[in-house]
């Protein structure tokens, strides 16, 4: 019988200047589970009045992102003309496809007021059939998503199936994504995925003798069942899907399969940049003036604006 746990995954954490991002994935030992190529963790973090959360525009490529928010808000951005508010509970569900360029602030209202924050963002790689599909954004309200009740653990289903519920967030391949909040000392099963993984955002988890400790990832042999252990008020997040069908390789911020696409996406990002944006493969988000360059590149002067009320109407 094999063992449950096929690998034990410890966060790389850096600090960004007052609070910390952890990432999972990729790792040396596991690149992807399912089509999850990136897995990061941010915060909790405290934003005094007046600071916020800024990430200037950038550009991705071939995946779609999911940013899930436990405490705070984000305003999101795009190239295709999206403004849209997140805030816990709801899904931005972003495809890259052959390109897009988005931003993501805090809000001016809990900028002013000042705020916590506390999230788990994703990549997943889109098929190669949808590598180069036309972007696209769409905002899924909480109310939307499936609650979900694992005898003593409740959460969300943010996409894919699990537990005899479906999400309405789209994606062309399998995939299985939920968050779980173990209401006592429970046992449950992990959802069936052909690869999937269990992190522990708080608390601490078991599964058969491996224990997995706070901000832990456990990546999870696919054989059923597979029984999970939960303390009282452990909070998790199931992750995967099917195998990716060809390998990936990340840039940056890109996702291909092959490093030629890669390159290319880094070439049409310097010849935005030198364009301004204008009639050239890459576009910038409404009311966005600063972006990030490519790591190495200079950056810009001023490095910054932050939109404000009177730059746009914000939606929410």
């Amino acid at each position: 019988m094999p063992d449950a746990v096929d690998l034990i995954i410890e966060p790389r954490q850096r600090d960004l200047g007052g609070f910390f991002v952890r990432r999972l994935l990729p790792f040396a030992k596991r690149r992807n589970v399912g089509p999850f190529v990136f897995f990061d963790h941010l915060g909790p973090a405290e934003m005094p009045p007046g600071q916020g959360f800024d990430v200037r525009s950038h550009p991705h490529i071939g995946l779609a992102t999911v940013t899930w928010l436990f405490e705070g808000a984000l305003e999101h951005r795009d190239s295709l003309g999206s403004q849209q508010t997140i805030r816990p509970g709801a899904v931005n569900w972003m495809t890259a496809g052959r390109g897009i360029v988005h931003s993501e602030r805090t809000p001016p209202e809990e900028r002013a007021a000042g705020h916590r924050i506390e999230a788990i963002q994703t990549w997943v790689a889109l098929p190669q059939s949808h590598e180069e599909q036309e972007p696209a954004f769409r905002h899924y309200p909480a109310a939307a998503l499936p609650q979900i009740d694992a005898d003593g653990a409740k959460g969300v289903l943010i996409s894919g199936s699990a537990y005899g519920h479906r999400s309405p967030v789209s994606f062309p391949s399998g995939i299985c994504q939920l968050v779980l909040t173990a209401e006592r000392d429970t046992n449950i099963e992990a959802p069936e995925a052909p690869e999937r993984c269990l992190y522990v955002i708080s608390g601490s988890a078991a599964v058969g003798d491996t224990q997995i400790g706070e901000t832990q990832m456990a990546v999870l042999n696919p054989a059923r069942p597979c029984l999970v252990k939960l303390t009282a008020g452990t909070r998790i997040m199931f992750a995967g899907g099917d195998p990716l069908d060809s390998p990936r390789y990340l840039d940056w911020n890109f996702v291909a399969s092959s490093k030629e696409r890669l390159a290319k996406a880094s070439a049409d990002w310097r010849a935005s940049i030198a364009g301004g944006f204008a009639g050239t493969w890459f576009t910038q988000p409404p009311h966005e003036t600063a972006w990030i360059p490519l790591p190495g590149d200079p950056q810009p002067t001023p490095m910054d604006h932050v939109p404000d009320d009177h730059d746009a109407d914000w939606e929410s």
